[in-house]
Order: C-alpha cells, then sequence, then structure tokens
C-alpha cells in the first residue's frame, strides 16, 4: 500500500483531506508534497467546500440583514425561500462530502463537475 501524509495510507489520507471539508483539504495540500492522489483530494475539497460554505454564509448574511431592516413580517416569505436554499446547499454539502469521502477511501478518483479539472491541474 502507498503511504503518504502523516505515514497514512494513500486511501486514508485520502478520504481524510475531505474529513473537516477545506479544513483538512488544506493541511493536506500544505503538508503532502510528493503525492499527486493525496494533493488532488486536498484540493478538490479546497475548491468544492469553502466556495458552497462561503455561499451558505453570505446567502444567510443577506437574509438576516433583511429580517432586520425589513422586520421580521416583510420578511417572512423571502427567509422562507431563502431558508430553503440554504438548507438545500447544506443537504448537498453533506452528501457530497459523504460521497467524494467514500469514493477516496475506495482509491477512486472521482472528480466533481469543473472543480475536479481544476484540482487536477492545479496538482500537475
Amino acid at each position: 500500500m502507498v503511504k503518504a501524509t502523516f505515514g497514512l495510507d494513500e486511501n486514508v489520507a485520502s478520504a481524510a483531506c475531505y474529513l473537516l471539508t477545506w479544513v483538512t483539504g488544506i493541511i493536506f495540500f500544505l503538508m503532502e508534497k510528493d503525492n499527486k492522489t493525496v494533493r488532488f483530494h486536498a484540493m478538490q475539497s479546497i475548491l468544492t467546500f469553502l466556495p458552497l460554505m462561503i455561499l451558505a454564509w453570505i446567502i444567510g448574511a443577506i437574509v438576516t440583514m433583511m429580517v432586520f431592516g425589513a422586520g421580521m413580517y416583510g420578511a417572512v416569505g423571502i427567509w422562507g425561500i431563502v431558508g430553503l436554499i440554504i438548507t438545500l446547499i447544506w443537504i448537498i454539502m453533506l452528501l457530497l462530502w459523504l460521497f467524494l469521502m467514500f469514493k477516496a477511501y475506495q482509491g477512486e478518483k472521482f472528480k466533481v463537475p469543473i472543480v475536479g479539472d481544476i484540482a487536477e491541474n492545479q496538482v500537475k
């Protein structure tokens, strides 16, 4: 079995890149210098989860400002719609997180559309 960062097997290190989403992605990307598979998963973790998390935070902040600015009753309708969007983003992140960890642990190099190609180009 190929060894990687922290003496972990390659598949375990690859799955760990997703463990704390973009945070462990950054840690493994900075620590792993040689193993391109682990570096790919680390970069894909960063490029997938950091933007999604930022998007959810921005939408949440906008809604919070709307609620305080318009008053609770003026923003109830939009709150429901945006709350649903935020919930969907978090559900997508959860499912993607579990799926990517599972695939990485199996030794598969599953590429998230668009992001996977960018991650692959970053680790060449």
